[in-house]
C-alpha cells in the first residue's frame, strides 16, 4: 500500500513518519530549506536512580502500611474527604519525558515539490522535485542502523544539524548533547522544564557520500541504550508482509487528502489497518523501549503528558494488535518494560503498601516508574490506581496464548506470578464477606455521592475486579500447562471465589461496586467493560453481553481517537459491525479544528484524523492508530473463547474482501476470503507438532477440523 500527499508538510501534524524502533523521523520534505525531526527511542529525562530516591522521600513525608490503613478506614466509613487527603501523600512527583532529538535540515536549491509518497511496505518516502528544469528525487527510510536521506539529480546540497537539547559539542555533522535529568509535564506548569544536570548524553553522527548521488546518513549513540538488551532484527519489509487485511478494493496508491473525505469507508478501513501496523513496526522493535503515547515521534520539549506511558489504557492500547496482526517481535520491547517493573514495582510494593509481588500505577516511563504521580495534589481519580500492572501484565498471558511455546510460558510466569502476589495481598475483608480492593478508583472518572458531589474513592470497582480475577485465572493456567506446583497456587484458589461478582445496576454493568449516580455518563474511559474487550471474559449474547450493550448506548459514539478504537473493538466482541461502522466513520473524519491546542476532556471537540493520518484528541496520540488496527482485526477473526469466529463483526455492504496472516489463539494462523457471502478460511498451525481439534465458526456455523499443517473451511456469511 502506497498513501500519497500532493504537497510538502507545513507543519509537523503534515510530516510523514518513518523509524527502525529507535530512530523516528518525521520528513516534512520540500525543495529549499528542509526539515527531517529526529527522535532516539532511548532519549529520555530522568536518571535510573529517580524512581527509587521519589519512593524515600514519598515514605519520609509519612506514606506507608500505616496510612494506607487509615485511608481504608476512612473509606468504609464513608469519610471520603479524609481519605482523599491521606492518599494524596502517597502520590510522588511525576514520570520523566520522552524528548525530541535533533533536526536534520537539508538545503536544495529552491524548486517546486510534487508530493510525498509513504510506501507501507518498504517504510520509504519518496518525493519527487523539479529544480531549475531537472528532476530530483529525494527518499527516506530507516534502515536497521541508520537514518537515511538519497537524493538523485544534479543538485548541489547543504547539510545541518540542530538540536532542542543542551548542546555539548560539535564537529561538522558530529554533535554532542546533554539529556535532562528532569523535565515536568505540561500539566504541572508550575516546575520549570526541562533541567540540567549531570545526566545521560547523546550523539548524533551524519555522514555524506557522493557517487552519482547524495547519500546521508545519521546514526545515534546514547548512553542509555545499553539499559535495553536484545537486538533489534526482523527488517520493514519481513514484519509488514506478515499480515495484510483488505476490505473491499484498493488502489494502486490512495490520495490520502481524498481519502480524508470520507467517501469509501472499506478503503479507509484498509489504510487504518495497514499504517496503524506501519506505525508499530516503525516504533517497536527489540532492543528499544516499547512505543509511548507518540510512538516514536515527538517534536516538543514539554509533550503532553510528559509523550510517556500512560497505563491505564493507553499504552495497552499500543500493543493490542501486535499478536493479532503477527508482530509479536513487536510486542517484546513492552515485555521488556515489564519486566522492569516487576523490579521498581516490588520495591514500592513492599514500602508503601507492605505488599509481596510488583505493583504499578498511572504512569510510567523508560526508567521502570512504579510509583503513583501527582505531586501531592494530582486527581485520586487518575493518580491512586494500583491496577496498572495488573492490566498491563495480560500481555505477558496474551503473547503465550498466541504462540503457546514454552519460551513464553516461562516469561510469563514469573511476571504474573509477583502480580498475584500483589493482588493477594492488596485484598481486604469488605464488609459482607467477599475480598475487596481499597482504595479504588475508576480510571479518570468520579460519581456523584448523597449531596451531589463528585467523589472518585471507594472499594471494588469493576475493573479492579475483572482485572484480578484475569491475574488470578491466567497465573493458575500457566501453572496448570508448566506443572508447577507453588504454594501460592492454595492462595489463590481460595480467593478467586470471594471475589465480587461483576454487578449490573438497571440493566447495565456497574462501574462502582454500588448503584452510584455518574458525573458524566458519556465519559471517555470504558473501564468496566475491560472483561468485554481485551480480557474477553464477557462474551456476546449472554445476560453480561446484553448488560455490556446497555453501557454502550448509554455512553454514546462520539469520544477522541484511542475511546473511539476501544468502542470499535467492544462493539466488534459485541458482535454489531453497524456500530463499529458508524464509529470508523466518526474517528476517520478530518480533523478541522485547532491542532496546536490541547483540548478539553468533555468532548467538545472530539479529535478526528491529522492530514498525516496521525489520530489526535487533539493533541496527538498514536494509541488511536494502534487501536483502530486492533479493532478492525476483530472485525475478520476472534478466537477468545476457543472457536475461531470468522467474520464475526462484519458491516453490512463489506461484501468482498480477504486478509492473510491473521493470528489465532493456540499458535494458528488464518487466511480468509469473502465474496457475496461465500468465504474461504485456511487455518495454519504455527507452533506445536501434535494435530488438534479446532473449532471453526462462519456465519454461525461450526465447523471442527483437525489441524496438524493447513487445512481449509468453507461457509457463508450475510453481508
Amino acid at each position: 500500500m502506497k498513501l500519497h500527499w500532493p504537497s510538502q508538510a507545513a507543519e509537523w501534524t503534515e510530516a510523514l513518519p518513518v523509524g527502525n524502533g529507535r530512530l523516528g523521523a518525521m520528513v516534512f520534505g520540500g525543495a529549499g530549506r528542509s526539515r527531517v525531526q529526529v527522535n532516539d527511542a532511548t532519549v529520555w529525562s530522568g536518571t535510573a536512580d529517580g524512581p527509587s530516591r521519589a519512593l524515600a522521600d514519598v515514605l519520609a513525608a509519612g506514606a506507608g502500611p500505616e496510612r494506607l490503613e487509615e485511608v481504608r478506614s476512612a473509606i468504609f466509613s464513608g469519610d471520603l474527604e479524609r481519605a482523599t487527603q491521606l492518599l494524596m501523600s502517597f502520590e510522588g512527583p511525576y514520570s520523566q519525558t520522552f524528548l525530541p532529538y535533533v533536526d536534520l535540515w537539508i538545503t536544495l536549491p529552491e524548486g517546486e515539490s510534487h508530493g510525498r509518497t509513504l510506501d507501507l511496505n518498504t517504510g520509504v518516502v519518496t518525493e519527487r522535485l523539479t529544480i531549475d528544469g531537472a528532476k530530483v528525487v529525494r527518499r527516506v527510510w530507516a534502515s536497521e542502523t541508520a537514518l537515511c536521506v538519497e537524493i538523485t539529480g544534479a543538485v548541489p546540497l547543504d547539510v545541518e544539524l540542530t538540536t532542542p537539547l543542551r548542546e555539548v559539542s560539535r564537529d561538522g555533522l558530529f554533535l554532542v548533547v546533554d539529556i535532562p535529568v528532569d523535565s515536568a509535564p505540561k500539566h504541572e506548569p508550575q516546575v520549570d522544564a526541562p533541567v540540567y544536570g549531570s545526566g545521560e548524553r547523546g550523539t548524533v553522527t551524519a555522514k555524506i557520500s557522493h557517487d552519482d548521488r547524495w547519500l546521508l546518513t545519521l546514526t545515534s549513540t546514547t548512553t542509555t541504550e545499553s539499559l535495553w538488551a536484545g537486538k533489534r532484527h526482523g527488517d520493514h519489509m519481513t514484519l509488514m508482509d506478515a499480515c495484510d487485511v483488505r476490505f473491499g478494493d484498493l488502489p494502486d496508491v490512495v490520495d490520502v487528502p481524498e481519502l480524508l473525505q470520507g467517501k469509501d469507508e472499506q478503503l479507509t478501513a484498509s489504510v487504518l489497518f495497514a499504517f496503524g501496523r506501519y506505525l508499530l513496526v516503525s516504533s517497536s522493535r527489540p532492543g528499544a523501549p516499547p512505543a509511548n503515547l507518540q510512538g516514536i515521534w515527538n517534536g516538543e520539549l514539554r509533550p503532553a503528558w510528559s509523550s510517556n506511558y500512560t497505563i491505564n489504557i493507553n499504552t495497552q492500547m499500543n500493543y493490542w494488535a501486535a499478536e493479532v496482526t503477527g508482530l509479536a517481535e513487536c510486542h517484546e520491547p513492552l515485555l521488556q518494560l515489564l519486566e522492569k517493573l516487576a523490579v521498581t514495582g516490588a520495591e514500592v510494593a513492599r514500602s508503601l503498601y507492605g505488599a509481596r509481588g510488583w505493583v504499578a500505577h498511572h504512569n510510567t516511563d523508560a526508567w521502570g516508574w512504579a510509583l503513583p504521580v501527582g505531586m501531592g495534589h494530582g486527581a485520586v481519580s487518575w493518580a491512586l490506581w494500583q491496577m496498572g500492572g495488573a492490566w498491563l501484565v495480560q500481555h505477558a498471558w496474551d503473547q503465550f496464548d498466541f504462540a503457546r511455546t514454552w519460551s513464553t510460558l516461562e516469561r510469563a510466569w514469573p511476571l504474573l506470578r509477583g502480580c498475584a502476589e500483589f493482588c493477594l495481598d492488596w485484598l481486604v475483608e469488605g464488609l459482607d464477606g467477599y475480598l475487596d480492593t481499597c482504595p479504588s478508583t475508576s480510571p479518570e472518572n468520579w460519581f456523584l455521592d448523597s449531596g451531589g458531589e463528585p467523589q472518585a474513592l471507594t472499594w471494588s470497582v469493576t475493573m479492579d475486579v475483572v482485572l484480578i480475577r484475569a491475574v488470578f485465572e491466567r497465573t493458575l493456567a500457566l501453572a496448570l500447562a508448566s506443572g508447577r506446583a507453588d504454594p501460592l497456587l492454595a492462595e489463590i484458589s481460595a480467593a478467586l471465589p470471594r471475589l465480587r461478582p461483576i454487578p449490573v445496576f438497571d440493566g447495565r454493568i456497574g462501574e462502582w461496586v454500588a448503584d452510584l449516580p455518574e458525573e458524566d455518563p458519556t465519559h471517555r474511559h470504558m473501564s468496566h467493560l475491560v472483561s468485554v474487550y481485551p480480557l474477553g471474559q464477557i462474551v456476546a449474547g449472554t445476560p453480561l453481553g446484553d448488560a455490556a450493550v446497555e453501557v454502550l448506548d448509554r455512553r454514546g459514539n462520539g469520544a477522541m481517537g484511542w475511546s473511539w478504537a476501544w468502542k470499535m473493538a467492544l462493539r466488534a466482541r459485541l458482535s454489531d459491525g453497524e456500530t463499529v461502522r458508524s464509529l470508523l466513520s466518526e474517528a476517520s473524519q478530518a480533523f478541522t479544528g485547532d491542532r496546536h491546542r490541547d483540548a478539553p476532556f468533555d468532548g467538545s471537540e472530539w479529535g478526528g484524523l491529522l492530514p498525516n493520518l496521525f489520530s489526535t484528541h487533539p493533541p496527538f496520540q498514536i494509541d488511536g492508530n494502534y487501536g483502530f488496527t486492533a479493532a478492525l482485526a476483530e472485525v475478520v477473526v476472534q478466537s477468545h473463547t476457543g472457536v475461531i469466529d470468522i467474520l464475526p463483526a462484519l458491516p453490512s455492504g463489506w461484501s468482498h474482501g480477504s486478509a492473510r496472516g491473521l493470528r489465532c489463539r493456540g499458535g494458528l494462523a488464518i487466511d480468509v476470503s469473502w465474496e457475496s457471502g461465500e468465504v474461504v478460511v485456511r487455518v495454519r498451525r504455527l507452533s506445536g507438532d501434535a494435530a488438534e481439534v479446532v473449532p471453526v465458526s462462519i456465519g454461525g456455523e461450526i465447523t471442527e477440523v483437525v489441524v496438524s499443517d493447513v487445512v481449509e473451511v468453507r461457509g457463508r456469511v450475510s453481508c
